[in-house]
């Protein structure tokens, strides 16, 4: 997303000086800083154990914020509950167990909309056309489908609620080479539809080819960040980090 040089972009998500963890006095994210503009895919990369998931879930109130800023258009949401961050427009979908594998993919769907049930029909319908393949499969139980096809049931949950801003927590994990490029094209058709995301990536280079900004973390902390296609030129951030995080 591009904004004119003398009009700052719209903030949709900031997380400010971070500092997070899951038992008390271990802090896995050391004062993290990211921030999201409205219409922006922005991706997070580092090596395993840089705090890119718990960043995530610390955002959406998973895991507590000891110090920092969480905020959304503006409005403080740090430590709020995840239904509350839901209601307010904030979407997440995990890594795993993201979707009721005994239920259908309708049923799915539905569940994400506990709140807003009188909207079914219309979030349904644009769930639909954003993943064709939910539609032909609305009677199958999602434990039956392949793991592309849950992460897909699991986005479209999570957008059944519209909401402002999405966190996607590593959506290409354990996928085919087949899958995880569909899900990266699925991805980016979100975005397109007016859905700011902020997305976790084990597959360092496919995520700085598609996204308009990323951070790399490293320890807990900051470490470059910059227009997705710079870091992938960036001759240090290819060095340190795509050697071993990119996939071919």
């Amino acid at each position: 997303m591009t904004a004119p040089d003398d009009e700052p972009a719209e903030v949709a998500l900031s997380a400010a000086d971070v500092v997070a963890g899951y038992l008390p006095g271990v802090d896995i994210v050391n004062g993290c800083s990211v921030e999201v503009g409205v219409g922006e895919l922005v991706g997070i990369i580092g090596p395993n154990g840089a705090g890119k998931s718990t960043l995530v879930k610390a955002i959406f109130g998973l895991v507590p914020v000891r110090r920092g800023r969480v905020e959304l258009r503006g409005r403080d949401i740090t430590n709020q509950a995840a239904d509350q961050l839901v209601a307010a427009g904030v979407g997440y979908v995990p890594q795993n167990n993201n979707v009721f594998p005994s239920l259908t993919v309708a049923e799915n769907l539905e569940m994400g909309l506990y709140l807003r049930t009188r909207a079914l029909a219309e979030r349904t319908a644009f769930v639909g056309e954003l993943f064709p393949v939910l539609g032909a499969r609305r009677t199958q139980r999602a434990g039956s489908l392949s793991g592309g096809e849950r992460q897909m049931v699991a986005m479209g949950r999570a957008l059944m609620m519209d909401p402002t801003v999405l966190l996607l927590d590593e959506p290409s994990a354990g996928l085919s080479p087949r899958f995880q490029s569909e899900v990266f094209s699925r991805v980016r058709s979100v975005n397109d539809a007016g859905v700011s995301i902020l997305m976790v990536e084990q597959n360092a280079r496919r995520c700085l080819q598609v996204c308009d900004r990323a951070y790399v973390l490293d320890q807990g902390r900051n470490a470059y960040t910059g227009p997705g296609r710079s870091l992938l030129d960036d001759p240090k951030v290819v060095e340190l980090y795509l050697g071993t995080l990119a996939q071919a």
